[in-house]
């Protein structure tokens, strides 16, 4: 049996009977803790170190230099080149959607000028070593690039020949990326957070990873921003009935299970044929799968297959898991997709994989996982500005408003409140009398 089933048919309180994600295990945070505090006392000796010590990669420049970068568009696949362009157009596309112009609003004598200023300088983290991801760095610094970031750094980890895989710069290349080095892991984020010799800080930090650089991330929150939640292991909730087509609801399990042991895969249907049915067809496509080892691990660790009552039902379910990446594939998918409140991104009828979403849809697919979800959504233009705004109060607005703020002073005893308020209420009647 590839997928451990729980039967939830029948059952109202179901919080405890589902697997959750796993904690940050104490060696996990002890290592990363000492990653962090070595690069920020060592700078480009830590990373050099950590390099070494952890990718097996010996190396004498972090950078790679600009020119293997754009040179690096001439050594791909033509086709892959077209197929990286395609999409990064649909990337870039779809989020100048979502810039928001500026603003200005008008009341009683106060006029408030609001805009979104972009941060100066945005750090991409994408995965790499044993396989390139160039998507990634498509999904993170074009968004940031649309946003108006003057300045994105990316960070990679290097292959065991000491470079960076000629499809990720290509994709550096395309987005516009400023400055590129080999360097993964949680000792990457340190040096997007706290700068080195060779990197500068920057002002937010994205991109998904293993344990290691999740947790990073959020261990430097505050030192710098890192707005895209927890984006960690992949996961992935496919809802079926007796309409979805088995070898389909088989394939994108497969498709997330593939990242690694460390996500977690979800069936979840109220017809106990559609678990046999897709299980059978697991079983033939794993059979034949390239990153088997990794497909059978992951579905060891995190496989599930739920048995609900209905629909309703198992909307509960998703909302309760707050999958990073929902895949409904039912004859009605709006009795569930109408109740869902948790979900990184949904992905709605049987031709609309998540693979698609992960690489050509157009919204970033570095997403919310390990059940953030229930606060946090996918990247997006918004996470590389900051909410700015200018006040400006005439006469008007002053006599207006100028007496309820010097008595809300007054009420919370800051005295210097009320005084700067009412000098100013003192000078605009004089102004009037004269």
């Amino acid at each position: 049996m590839v997928l451990k089933r729980v039967d939830l048919r029948g059952v109202v309180d179901f919080a405890d009977l589902l697997p959750r994600p796993e904690p940050v295990s104490q060696d996990v945070a002890v290592a990363v803790r000492q990653i962090l505090n070595d690069v920020a006392d060592e700078g480009d000796a830590a990373l050099l170190r950590y390099t070494q010590q952890l990718d097996g990669v010996s190396l004498d420049s972090l950078r790679v230099q600009d020119g293997d970068v754009d040179a690096a568009l001439g050594r791909i696949a033509p086709e892959l080149r077209v197929a990286l362009e395609v999409a990064a157009d649909a990337i870039e596309e779809f989020h100048r959607h979502q810039i928001v112009a500026e603003h200005t609003s008008h009341r009683g004598g106060i006029s408030i000028r609001s805009w979104y200023q972009p941060v100066g300088r945005a750090g991409c983290y994408a995965p790499g070593g044993k396989a390139a991801y160039p998507s990634t760095v498509l999904m993170t610094v074009l968004p940031a690039r649309v946003a108006g970031v003057d300045q994105v750094a990316l960070c990679v980890p290097p292959s065991a020949d000491g470079c960076v895989a000629d499809a990720t710069l290509a994709a550096g290349a395309i987005a516009g990326v400023d400055e590129v080095y080999a360097v993964g892991g949680a000792q990457a984020i340190a040096a997007m957070a706290y700068g080195t010799e060779s990197i500068a800080p920057t002002d937010v930090i994205v991109g998904p990873g293993n344990v290691y650089v999740a947790s990073a991330k959020q261990c430097v929150a505050g030192t710098v921003g890192v707005p895209d939640s927890f984006a960690g292991p992949s996961e992935v909730v496919v809802v079926a009935d007796a309409s979805t087509q088995a070898t389909y609801g088989a394939a994108d399990l497969m498709a997330q299970a593939e990242h690694g042991p460390d996500g977690s895969c979800w069936l979840i249907t109220w017809d106990s044929q559609v678990v046999d049915a897709i299980e059978a067809a697991l079983v033939e496509l794993i059979a034949d799968a390239a990153r088997k080892e990794d497909i059978v691990a992951t579905f060891e660790h995190s496989g599930h297959a739920v048995l609900v009552d209905d629909a309703q039902a198992a909307a509960k379910v998703v909302n309760h898991i707050a999958p990073e990446h929902l895949q409904v594939m039912i004859a009605d998918p709006r009795a569930v997709i109408g109740r869902i409140k948790n979900a990184g991104a949904i992905f709605n009828g049987p031709l609309a994989p998540t693979a698609v979403g992960d690489y050509v849809a157009g919204p970033s697919h570095v997403l919310p996982t390990s059940g953030s979800a229930r606060f946090g959504g996918v990247l997006s233009v918004r996470d590389f500005v900051k909410p700015m705004h200018e006040v400006s109060i005439s006469q008007q607005g002053m006599a207006t408003f100028g007496p309820h703020a010097a008595a809300l002073a007054d009420a919370e005893g800051l005295a210097a409140h009320a005084q700067s308020i009412r000098m100013r209420l003192v000078d605009a009647d004089r102004s009037v009398d004269d």
